[in-house]
């Protein structure tokens, strides 16, 4: 079973210094029919204005992923860490226990595109917890690369959940499949250009939740960047 979700469909938040699509509920908005899919809780696209950002705000019991597309996020956080994420790093921050943290965008004239995504994770009350690394575009050229994952696979991310998180790039002839488990759930969501997944055309922004399938299909792409997750149902 495969439902697309179109990125027009998505929730809206216009903060002025802050635009964000919602794939899932979140904050203001709210589908009784999109809560999440599996454990995948939360994808929203944001875009923060030059100078501006989120200030020092709370977290617990989550695993936090952020990618990002363009420009740089400014992040610090209650564990320590100062750092910056530039396009091509995988972050992920375990809010366990809890942990605090700022994400800005300190650059003078560039908006700053990221995804934040949010994954119920199997074990609470851990104590919090940061990773990032980067992976360059050969890396994902033409491929699935593995990015995050429960035992840091393959040089990806650790996470504290079932599920793992994959990277792609394709155009024109490159083609890529992944093996599913038709007993669990899987969320593609399309980042930016177009691509067709088992046979179904997505443009930036789109995306398919997938349910008892084999597996995933990805062709006919055009400048296209993919995440895929394979997630626990």
């Amino acid at each position: 079973m495969i439902t697309v979700r179109r990125s027009q469909e998505r929730g809206l938040a216009d903060h002025g210094w802050l635009k964000s699509y919602h794939t899932f509920s979140f904050a203001d908005y709210f589908d009784p029919a999109w809560m999440g899919w599996g454990n995948l809780r939360v994808i929203n696209e944001d875009r923060i204005a030059p100078g501006t950002g989120f200030g020092t705000h709370g977290h617990r019991d989550m695993e936090i992923i952020s990618y990002v597309l363009e420009g740089n996020l400014a992040h610090k956080d209650s564990m320590g860490n100062v750092k910056g994420i530039p396009p091509g790093d995988v972050q992920r921050m375990s809010a366990g226990t809890g942990v605090r943290h700022s994400e800005f965008n300190h650059a003078p004239e560039q908006t700053t595109h990221f995804l934040q995504i949010w994954i119920e994770p199997n074990v609470t009350g851990i104590p919090p917890s940061y990773e990032q690394k980067s992976f360059a575009e050969a890396e994902k050229r033409g491929q699935l690369r593995l990015v995050a994952s429960p035992d840091g696979a393959q040089g990806s991310v650790k996470l504290n959940a079932d599920a793992a998180l994959y990277a792609g790039l394709f155009d024109g002839a490159e083609t890529a499949q992944l093996a599913l488990n038709p007993q669990r759930k899987a969320y593609v969501h399309v980042v930016r250009g177009e691509l067709t997944v088992n046979g179904h055309s997505l443009k930036a922004g789109d995306a398919v939740a997938v349910a008892q399938e084999a597996a995933l299909e990805l062709r006919q792409a055009s400048n296209a960047e993919v995440l895929v997750f394979d997630l626990a149902a």
